[in-house]
């Protein structure tokens, strides 16, 4: 492979981004989260979306002209104009019920235990990004789903590879660098 140059995708709470950080540092290549792309600077986080050409400017501005890179996170609805840049794209599954857990310790180290009860300043968003993220693997969802997801993979023209998030990330990292590294066919 020439470049590398590799999108990240799956469920919340999926370990999408810190398999992108690792598989980064393995490849001494930059990462980036689509997260701070799609939402703006805002406090609390996560409350107002960026416009799609201003995340695609910055997007092209930061790094898709280089060789090597990885981009984890979710394109589902606005990135399609960045297929043409993927050299891969990963997939990362998990159980639905780990993936949930996951989440809700994330969410409890993100903004404190507190903050997130009944009363607490981001109990509300809590709630609803969690009602969100547990839709997932509802395939009747119109939302972000596993079911769309997985059409959207199958469509793309780059290497898909699909890891299961429990497996440790060094066999993550193994199976994806197997994956990904060319063969030298044998004729008989």
């Amino acid at each position: 492979m020439a470049g590398f140059r590799v999108h990240i995708t799956g469920a919340s709470g999926s370990g999408v981004t810190t398999f992108g950080r690792a598989l980064a540092q393995a490849r001494s290549c930059p990462s980036f989260d689509t997260d701070d792309f799609y939402w703006l600077p805002t406090d609390p986080p996560y409350a107002e979306k960026r416009p799609v050409p201003q995340r695609l400017q910055l997007m092209s501005e930061l790094f898709l002209s280089r060789p090597d890179w990885v981009l984890s996170g979710s394109l589902d609805g606005w990135g399609d104009p960045l297929i043409p840049c993927f050299d891969a794209v990963i997939f990362v599954t998990l159980e639905p019920e780990e993936r949930m857990r996951r989440l809700a310790a994330r969410e409890a180290r993100r903004y404190g235990a507190a903050a997130l009860q009944p009363g607490g300043r981001e109990h509300a968003g809590h709630k609803a990004f969690m009602a969100w993220a547990a839709r997932y693997d509802d395939s009747g969802f119109a939302g972000r789903c596993r079911a769309r997801h997985e059409a959207w993979l199958s469509a793309l023209p780059c290497p898909v590879v699909t890891v299961e998030s429990t497996e440790p990330v060094e066999d993550m990292l193994r199976r994806v660098e197997h994956a990904l590294t060319p063969r030298e066919r044998i004729s008989a």
